[in-house]
């Protein structure tokens, strides 16, 4: 086979990767992972504040 064969059948290859990575990240059984990891930004952002209101309320009550 020439260069020009194995040329064609890396880009048919990689079409179908590409499509299947598509149809994937598409699908209903990974929207749930999807959102998921989306939302846990946030959940990162309410613990962290309130971890902060806690420290606080804590440090009042020893003063």
């Amino acid at each position: 086979m020439d260069y020009i064969t194995w040329r064609a059948f890396y880009t048919v290859l990689v079409f179908v990767l590409f499509i299947g990575v598509v149809l994937w990240a598409y699908s209903k059984g990974s929207k749930k992972n999807f959102d998921e990891a989306a939302r846990s930004i946030f959940e990162e952002d309410e613990l962290k504040a309130a971890d902060q209101n806690k420290t606080k309320q804590e440090s009042k009550n020893h003063e």
